[in-house]
């Protein structure tokens, strides 16, 4: 078949809806539940509408997977029309997806989709997302892709500062009487990707702007190691904290481009609004921290 090669991801990638379009990107939403209803993410449900019904509630939605049978769905009009396809999923540390989209791939024609681990989440998925579609326009084979992808799975930098501990209470991802403490003292805590997995990397006390300083001035201090092809600083309702920091990158790196993307709701009903994430890639010779 005379197929092109078709990178799918899903909808925690957060790549700005413009990127999704101009690339041909496939995009497989998770789903936030609300009580009985499951609602795909970016598109029953924005992130405005998300929080909107949170206030209303005062409780957080579920996060799920799509199912197998979603993936199926999603694949097969590519495959039908002779595409190949690489699949980059949200972390297996964090979720069932990459699973559930094995299951998919080993129910269709064998050797047609490709699923990879991007160990990863939101806009650190999304620089894995874009080194593929630049490689398949390139007319690099699937091997090649999957090969070029698992050299930059290790050397993605993924930060995030929220600005509130009281989704990650709600979630229950820390207690009450951290929740208490933090927003007390007001502490930053800001969240790291390590080994594919969520983690606190460090707090910092007092403005949020020192936390974004302490973000921008960690990356900035890893500028030898950087790939500046892109860099890409993801937001949930904080659009003017997330301009500085992309104008900040663009005059100090030397990156060919800073991009802006706004949160979807699957790491929004995790993160909380007025949450900034910053992420780059590492070159691949550059030894991982």
């Amino acid at each position: 078949m005379s197929g092109k090669i078709k990178i799918f991801a899903d909808s925690t990638c957060d790549l700005p809806s413009a990127w999704i379009e101009e690339n041909d990107i496939g995009i497989v939403p998770l789903y936030v539940v609300f009580g009985e209803d499951s609602l795909r993410d970016g598109i029953d449900i924005t992130p405005v509408e998300l929080y909107a019904k949170v206030e209303e509630t005062g409780s957080l939605p579920k996060t799920a997977a799509p199912s197998p049978s979603d993936f199926i769905a999603a694949f097969s009009p590519s495959i039908e029309q002779g595409d190949d396809i690489v699949y980059i999923s949200l972390s297996s540390e964090l979720s069932s997806t990459y699973q559930n989209a094995i299951i998919a791939a080993e129910e269709l024609p064998a050797g047609r989709v490709t699923v990879v681990d991007s160990r990863n989440l939101s806009c650190g998925i999304g620089l894995l997302v874009m080194k593929a579609v630049q490689a398949a326009k390139e007319g690099s084979s699937i091997k090649q892709i999957v090969d070029l992808l698992n050299s930059y799975t290790n050397q993605v930098e993924c930060e995030f500062v929220i600005d509130t501990l009281d989704y990650l209470y709600k979630g229950g991802r820390c207690s009450g009487m951290q929740n208490l403490i933090g927003s007390l003292l007001k502490i930053r805590p800001v969240i790291k990707v390590v080994n594919g997995s969520m983690t606190p990397a460090y707090k910092v006390r007092g403005k949020k702007e020192k936390a974004l300083e302490q973000m921008l001035n960690n990356a900035l201090d890893k500028v030898k190691d950087m790939d500046n092809d892109l860099i890409i600083v993801v937001h949930t309702m904080a659009e003017s904290e997330a301009l500085f920091l992309q104008k900040a990158l663009q005059e100090k790196t030397g990156a060919r481009q800073v991009g802006l993307a706004t949160a979807g709701c699957v790491i929004s009903s995790h993160c909380g609004p007025h949450t900034v994430g910053l992420m780059y890639t590492k070159k691949p010779n550059s030894q991982t921290v």
